[in-house]
């Protein structure tokens, strides 16, 4: 299993909005960064990820699962665009703020900290253990 991160501004797409879409989940439309979505084509159906709000609170809120593969992207029709389906899975019971994965030196070389840019980002096992633990999750019951 692969871990990953999904950013996305509040107002845009929120975490409550992602976790009312319910088992089904919802297409991650709108990525145009070809390495976002290169990152997109490698993920497996149960990949898990970060629910990130950026811009607004900067913090993880919660954690999604892959619920299918890597397909056109339902936004556009331009066929190099493609997005993978996400569903919620839970809470983060204590949101991890940015300013705090940056003061931690074991996630200094987190991509969300060497590579903030990015809407779709590659989390290592390491940074996934310990930012699931600086939420209050004990990642082996996700």
């Amino acid at each position: 299993m692969a871990y990953w991160l999904f950013k996305s501004e509040p107002d845009a797409w929120s975490w409550e909005q992602q976790k009312a879409k319910g088992a089904e989940g919802e297409e991650w439309t709108g990525v145009r960064n070809y390495q976002a979505r290169n990152f997109m084509r490698q993920m497996q159906l149960g990949d898990k990820g970060f629910f990130y709000h950026s811009n607004q609170g900067l913090e993880v809120v919660g954690i999604v699962e892959v619920c299918k593969l890597a397909h056109p992207d339902s936004s556009t029709d331009d066929p190099r665009w493609e997005c993978v389906d996400i569903r919620a899975v839970c809470d983060m019971p204590k949101p991890v703020k940015l300013v705090d994965v940056k003061a931690n030196p074991a996630l200094e070389k987190m991509a969300l900290v060497t590579s903030f840019r990015l809407s779709v980002q590659p989390v290592q096992e390491d940074e996934w253990i310990e930012v699931c633990r600086m939420g209050g999750l004990d990642p082996k019951s996700i």
